[in-house]
């Protein structure tokens, strides 16, 4: 029985086609030169994820690694997870402002931001929010989360 091999981001980047692939390169450009030292690109159901290793914190809710950051492509439009904004209303608040005044539509739920193109985005914005947040932290407040 041959074993499946799961494939890398690179591979789920080539899968795509290529305007969707350029967009979310354009966006993970972006999240991997403001990503805080210590978290980790992996894929995770079709979903290129930046996390925190579970050699630093292994005792997640779900025994899976602490998503920090996420992006994929969904079936109409590309997606960007920023987990910090779920559970800090003034980082929420901050990309808001972000989206306005950059002149962009925010088109979020509770930490999926939905687009089509890299122009959507304010992408200064999302640099921000991605680099505020080092790993230390992040686990600081999943921990307290989990506690309650």
């Amino acid at each position: 029985m041959a074993l499946k091999v799961s494939p890398s981001v690179e591979q789920y980047l080539e899968a795509l086609p290529a305007d969707r692939r350029r967009e979310l390169e354009r966006v993970r450009a972006v999240v991997r030169r403001n990503l805080p030292r210590g978290y980790e690109e992996a894929l995770a159901r079709e979903t290129i994820v930046y996390s925190v290793p579970l050699r630093e914190y292994p005792d997640t809710y779900n025994g899976q690694a602490l998503w920090y950051v996420a992006m994929g492509a969904q079936k109409n439009h590309l997606t960007l997870y920023l987990m910090n904004t779920y559970a800090h209303a003034p980082l929420a608040q901050r990309l808001r402002d972000g989206f306005k005044a950059a002149g962009k539509k925010l088109d979020m739920g509770k930490a999926c931001i939905r687009f089509r193109s890299a122009d959507d985005l304010a992408l200064d914005t999302i640099g921000e929010i991605v680099a505020s947040t080092p790993l230390e932290k992040f686990v600081a407040i999943a921990r307290a989360v989990q506690r309650r």
